[in-house]
């Protein structure tokens, strides 16, 4: 059967290719001035309660309707659009979110002021946005249980896919630790963040760089080695400074609490990687811009969130190429 699309005034608009079957028995029509229950003596039978003009009820009856199956097919959005000319070619966005949904609100900010102030006008971006639990994934990381993670980001991967993304933006630094297995099988590739943010330092002619994140992010080696594929020097803190960094993103920021006095312990911490030979600082959470910016630097600072969201407009737009691990 043709795709079934539905038009407005000056477009049309057609839906997700999917099918679905639906089959039915049976049906019953009840009159409205008084709710009655349908009993269903056997199958492909239904009992239907009928009235009179003055409202009693008459003998009851049995009759039985079969309706052919029908089979339905729809097309996604994205297919549509772009089947149709009106998405040109701007690709479409997959955002994997809800790693805390605090960031991901700045996500989707940030890639549609991209869009509008490349294309201007009314533009804004052609995304598709997952957003997962955070509490489920916060248990796994804890538990140390990183497999269900990236079993649980693959197959939400896997439906950004399915309904149209072109590429997958996964707006958390740490869930990064699990980015292979989140690509296992899936047909659209992932701007890994890491990839992004090491472009920029590159353009700012940097080589050594301080890293804030949550503790796996500094403590352990994905990100770090990540960063060093592309020949980046990178610095951690100290361990009483990563344990404040740490508390104060999962205790704080991830609940969406921006106070005045972890802006000035973050401050601290800046500073003594900035002493310690940092040319520049990675804000390396997703959620450390939500309190900390350029200002509160002594060196230049590179933001993920927004690193990565103007990368993927970019890439949308086909005006640079997708950024990847050298080889």
């Amino acid at each position: 059967m043709a795709p079934v699309s539905s038009a407005t005034t000056g477009a049309s608009r057609a839906w997700s290719t999917w099918k679905c079957a639906i089959s039915t028995a049976s049906t019953s029509v009840i009159p409205r001035r008084r709710r009655a229950s349908s009993i269903r003596p056997r199958s492909g039978a239904t009992r239907v309660a009928s009235f009179s003009s003055d409202g009693r009820e008459k003998k009851p009856s049995t009759r039985t309707a079969e309706l052919p199956s029908v089979t339905r097919t729809f097309e996604t959005p994205a297919n549509a659009v772009r089947d149709s000319g009106m998405l040109g070619s701007m690709k479409v966005i997959g955002l994997l979110g809800g790693m805390s949904w605090e960031s991901s609100i700045e996500y989707y900010r940030l890639v549609n002021e991209r869009v509008k102030s490349v294309l201007g006008g009314f533009h804004s971006a052609h995304t598709v946005l997952y957003s997962v639990d955070f509490a489920a994934i916060e248990a796994m990381q804890a538990d140390g249980r990183w497999d269900d993670a990236g079993a649980e980001l693959n197959r939400a991967a896997k439906a950004l896919e399915a309904a149209g993304a072109d590429f997958v933006v996964l707006c958390t630094n740490t869930m990064h630790k699990v980015a292979e297995q989140l690509e296992d099988g899936l047909g659209i590739p992932l701007l890994h963040l890491g990839d992004a943010t090491a472009a920029a330092i590159k353009a700012a002619g940097l080589g050594r760089v301080g890293l804030l994140g949550t503790g796996f992010t500094m403590g352990q080696p994905f990100y770090r080695d990540r960063l060093a594929a592309h020949g980046l020097d990178v610095l951690v803190p100290g361990a009483e400074d990563r344990d404040l960094v740490h508390r104060i993103i999962y205790d704080e920021l991830v609940l969406g609490v921006v106070k005045p006095e972890s802006r000035a312990a973050y401050r601290g911490v800046i500073a003594r990687l900035a002493g310690a030979g940092a040319e520049g600082v990675i804000y390396g959470c997703t959620e450390i811009e939500l309190l900390v910016g350029p200002q509160d630097s002594p060196v230049p600072t590179f933001p993920t969130t927004r690193l990565h969201a103007e990368a993927a407009v970019d890439y949308a737009l086909g005006t640079t190429a997708l950024p990847v691990r050298p080889a």
